[in-house]
């Protein structure tokens, strides 16, 4: 059974005096523990998807399946619930509290779930903070960190919440090449060794590579889905890119 389930979503925004289609029915079927990719120029509709997969955003029409349950027609205070127990998310910023240590910004979502007692909270933000690389900058703040600990930061943050989703925008757009492979080898390494699913968007083919499925859109649209045998994408939908359209998405 999917994990995700989309069902003929559309979303439009209003712009000035223009409504903008930023998805055009879109339906998308992401199975669990898959690492998978949607990527398209800017604009393209990737990180509208990613929202409304993520509960942030709602669709203008159609139906959202996150984990067996129907979020399309959520409130917010339910989406919020559901998101804080079942979606992780890595922005390209970061989005890290700066007053707050590395430790203390993982375990800041933590402090949502009443459940956990104090001793809970700590065993997992010291588990996740090993898991990432950085149990010795644990009381570092995100100015005393380099861009990719606090990218690691980051994901330590989505872990600890025990995510079965966890949504990735652009997160290497903000690093260099050697510490952007480095994050996506341990998101990873985290997808075979925990299972949890991940969604990342992106406009760099380097990093569509990294991923075992791949979502293109383009315009509000999904043009193909590949999947990755023996290290070659098999279109499941649409084509392949020729050499010349893979430099633009």
């Amino acid at each position: 059974m999917p994990i995700v389930q989309v069902e003929h979503v559309s979303k439009q925004f209003r712009l000035g005096e223009q409504m903008v289609l930023a998805l055009d029915d879109v339906s998308l079927a992401i199975e669990p523990g898959v690492f998978l990719a949607i990527a398209g120029p800017s604009g393209s509709g990737k990180s509208t998807l990613l929202n409304i997969i993520g509960c942030i955003d709602t669709p203008s029409s159609g139906q959202v399946v996150i984990d067996g349950h129907d979020v399309s027609n959520r409130t917010p205070d339910q989406l919020a619930d559901l998101r804080a127990r079942t979606i992780g998310f890595i922005f390209q910023t970061f989005n890290l509290l700066p007053v707050l240590s590395a430790e203390e910004n993982v375990e800041y979502p933590l402090l949502q779930m009443p459940e956990l007692s104090k001793k809970d909270r700590d065993e997992r933000v010291r588990h996740y903070l090993g898991v990432v690389g950085l149990t010795q900058y644990a009381k570092h703040r995100p100015n005393q960190l380099s861009g990719g600990q606090r990218q690691r930061v980051a994901i330590a943050r989505a872990l600890a919440t025990h995510s079965k989703i966890v949504l990735a925008d652009e997160p290497t757009a903000n690093l260099d090449s050697k510490t952007g492979t480095s994050i996506l080898k341990l998101m990873r390494d985290i997808n075979r060794e925990s299972g949890t699913t991940f969604v990342f968007s992106t406009h760099d083919r380097k990093v569509m590579n990294m991923a075992d499925r791949l979502v293109r859109i383009a315009d509000g649209r999904i043009t193909a889905l590949g999947m990755k045998s023996e290290d070659r994408w098999v279109f499941v939908q649409g084509r392949a890119p020729r050499e010349d359209e893979a430099r633009e998405i």
